[in-house]
């Protein structure tokens, strides 16, 4: 007993019982955030070897030519190594990816690929090093959300860029915030989690899942609501509607000027004629 007492004293076992230490408790990180990510690239149909091979036949095809073969990326597209299977459904299930030619914003358009194969995509990008995964339907529910935190949440981050009721704005340097009035509850929340393109990223520090769900009921609301003036003008805020209303002004001055103008021509015609007789 004492020679082990006396083992125990010598500072290569403090070392060696701080280095135990700090293995046990990477261990319990790495079980502790593999039970999180369960939900990776297929939402609820699990991500598998076949799936993530197809989608890395499919990157192949449409992405490896700006993103790289491995994703690193390159000297036109970033690279997507922790990039997460959300940002791929984003950007794939928006169909701004792939990019088909490069401008200051990607543009919404109708996407190429169905679920399944964004679902495979996802899959593979994930596989190579983590990064959010695609939000479940339960995560993304509005059930019992509060729109009006929701309201005050959105013009506190999003109303800058997005404009009050989401109908989009102009950005710097030729950008732009979409309008999102075709963007699904899930879309919202994945942009939220990612930060596509000049969107800052909201990480659930930032907006906890349950304030993203009441900015997302908020949203879903403004779609439905009349417009108390008649007509929307786009709902970009009192610029257009200043701009309508002095253009308004500005004919109706002109009018006027032309009536007072002709009727003016017309006496002095009728003083003409009165004369020469």
């Amino acid at each position: 007993m004492s020679w082990i007492t006396a083992r125990r004293r010598r500072p290569i076992f403090g070392y060696a019982a701080v280095l135990l230490a700090l293995v046990a408790v990477g261990s319990l990180y790495a079980a502790v955030t593999g039970m999180g990510s369960g939900s990776s690239a297929s939402a609820g149909s699990g991500s598998s070897s076949s799936q993530v091979t197809e989608g890395k036949d499919l990157f192949a095809v449409s992405c490896a030519s700006c993103h790289g073969e491995a994703a690193q990326g390159s000297k036109v597209a970033p690279s997507l190594i922790g990039a997460g299977a959300a940002a791929v459904d984003f950007q794939v299930g928006t169909g701004r990816m792939p990019l088909k030619e490069t401008n200051a914003e990607a543009p919404r358009k109708p996407p190429i690929y169905n679920q399944k194969q964004i679902y495979a995509i996802a899959a593979f990008v994930a596989s190579l090093g983590g990064g959010p995964s695609i939000p479940s339907s339960q995560q993304v529910s509005t059930a019992g959300a509060s729109t009006g935190l929701g309201q005050s949440l959105f013009n506190a981050n999003c109303a800058q860029c997005h404009n009050y009721a989401g109908a989009g704005g102009a950005l710097t340097e030729g950008k732009y915030a979409p309008p999102l009035t075709q963007a699904t509850s899930k879309q919202i929340y994945e942009a939220m989690l990612t930060g596509p393109e000049a969107m800052p990223v909201f990480n659930d520090n930032t907006l906890t899942p349950q304030n993203k769900r009441d900015i997302i009921a908020y949203v879903e609301q403004t779609r439905s609501e009349a417009n108390p003036g008649g007509f929307s003008l786009g709902r970009v805020g009192p610029t257009t509607e200043g701009l309508v209303a002095w253009l308004g002004g500005i004919f109706a001055l002109v009018l006027a000027a032309l009536w007072i103008t002709a009727k003016r021509r017309e006496g002095r015609t009728g003083e003409e004629i009165t004369d020469n007789r």
